[in-house]
């Protein structure tokens, strides 16, 4: 058997061809066009009404997980549940909203909180050509990124209630609604409301951005992560955390406010003066809108007090709002890993003259031809996909600026295609590097190159939705391997490799 062709990056011109999925042409989700709909509409004066995710159980819970009487829910329209609803009152802001008491999707509303820091990424989400005035007619739309294509995602108005309450997400400004629309369309992508309940805040994050996720274990955190969130808050990057769960259940809330199994918004860093020593702090925002941390640096600690009044007006608030501050040290203890999200890894060397570019494949493993499995499986490993990747040296500007050693960012994401998200079952999944000697530089490689070799570098083998791993290489050509655990799993992948010098890459047919 031949080796699987190693991918070419694609062409100028290729990718000028195909703009669909793009967020200035992003694929109509379900078919269903905004324009045409809400057209329609107008023309036939009649709000309207989603046949595609319609206002019935089946939208909120359709296996019976949430334990909702859904008799006592109703549909209601802004304007049934308020006099004057607006989709937004004030601006956007993170303590515009309360998590629902039923739905358990902290992770996505902690994802909402990381959004509304960043204007433009929030228009790219929530399309700013939308209100409750004009020619209103029941109809909104909203943007995401899905492996590695937008889509836009068109709603009717009618939201989940009981009493005329809303049931999930609700804004603390009683005729604000942005909260609860942008929730509903996110369970319109994910299959219903129960579809939501549980994932990783960084799966929100992505889908919001569309961009590169970082992600940091704090069990073994990096010594320079502190300076690595204030350079991803200064680059407009979406961050959120998350604790680890408890030994009991989940949501459990421990003697110094922190909730176990739950998710949270990184909102800042800062950096203060206390008694002559700089001490490094975290700001965590709770998505319930309440519950905050009560140790070091919480809202009403002394320590405070031994800090200038400037310093106090800029961080210090006594809000019970969900929102705290606490060292860096107190953050890694209590919390098990951190998640930074952004459109490209630039704000990694801020200061620096380095530049980052980026190549998105979509390819497949396929029984009994691209499916290798892992390294386990010498016999058949050397059939998975392979992608050729060239890393320059850095010019000696580039070198002496640079604020982090690495130059090679991997992410690998399978690509899901069923509906609904209670269905998606994850392969275990990872990637190896392997070197290609100089004396083959540009050259075809043999029939099973990579037979009894050992990789390099690899990422962890995980069941997920996606691996990534940020590390340096030395200059010179590399082989990137990414593999499903077990020979013939069959799956759809999009693998993203971003390089901090010009890349370079050849197809070996």
């Amino acid at each position: 058997m031949p080796p699987p062709p190693v991918n070419e990056i694609p062409s100028n011109e290729d990718a000028a061809k195909d703009k669909k999925g793009t967020l200035d042409f992003p694929l109509k989700f379900l078919d269903q066009d905004y324009q045409e709909l809400k057209k329609n509409c107008i023309l036939k004066k009649e709000m309207y009404v989603d046949d595609k995710f319609p206002p019935e159980s089946s939208s909120i819970d359709p296996t019976k997980k949430l334990n909702l009487n859904m008799e006592k829910i109703k549909w209601l329209s802004p304007s049934k549940i308020v006099a004057d609803p607006q989709l937004i009152v004030k601006g956007v802001s993170r303590f515009d909203y309360a998590q629902g008491s039923s739905l358990g999707d902290c992770w996505f509303l902690a994802a909402v909180g990381a959004l509304t820091f960043q204007e433009d990424v929030m228009n790219q989400v929530m399309p700013a050509d939308q209100s409750f005035g004009g020619d209103y007619a029941g109809i909104f739309h909203f943007r995401f990124w899905r492996f590695g294509k937008w889509i836009d995602v068109v709603i009717d108005d009618k939201l989940p209630t009981i009493n005329g309450k809303l049931i999930f997400v609700r804004s603390k400004t009683s005729n604000e609604f942005w909260p609860a629309l942008l929730e509903k369309a996110y369970a319109k992508v994910c299959g219903s409301y129960a579809d939501m309940r549980s994932g990783n805040v960084a799966e929100a994050l992505l889908d919001f951005t569309g961009g590169i996720h970082l992600c940091s274990e704090l069990v073994k955190a990096p010594v320079d992560l502190w300076s690595l969130m204030d350079r991803a808050a200064k680059g407009k990057a979406l961050m959120g955390c998350h604790t680890s769960k408890g030994e009991t259940s989940e949501n459990t809330v421990l003697p110094n406010g922190i909730v176990q199994g739950h998710a949270y918004t990184v909102t800042g860093v800062s950096e203060v003066t206390c008694k002559d020593k700089q001490v490094r702090l975290v700001r965590v925002l709770n998505p319930w809108g309440k519950g905050e941390w009560t140790g070091d640096w919480s809202d009403k600690s002394p320590l405070w007090k031994d800090v200038s009044e400037m310093e106090q007006s800029k961080c210090c608030s006594l809000a019970n709002d969900g929102e705290f501050w606490m060292s860096m040290e107190d953050f890694t203890t209590n919390f098990g890993q951190t998640d930074i999200c952004c459109l490209s890894p630039d704000f990694l060397d801020s200061s620096s003259k380095c530049s980052w570019t980026s190549t998105c494949y979509n390819d497949s493993w396929v029984a009994g031809t691209t499916a290798g499995g892992c390294l386990n499986n010498k016999d058949s490993f050397w059939t998975n996909p392979q992608f050729r990747v060239r890393i320059e040296a850095l010019n000696k500007e580039c070198a002496a600026s640079a604020q982090c050693p690495q130059n090679i960012l991997v992410s690998l994401m399978q690509n899901h295609e069923k509906r609904n998200r209670r269905e998606v079952s994850n392969y275990v999944i990872g990637f190896s590097v392997f070197a290609i000697p100089p004396e083959m530089k540009d050259k075809k490689l043999p029939d099973k190159f990579l037979y009894g070799k050992q990789p390099v570098e690899k990422s962890v083998k995980v069941k997920a939705r996606y691996v990534m791993r940020f590390f340096k290489l030395e200059p010179g050509e590399y082989l990137i391997v990414p593999f499903t655990f077990n020979p013939n799993e069959c799956a759809k992948f999009i693998l993203s490799i971003f390089l901090k010098s010009e890349s370079h890459r050849t197809n070996q047919k």
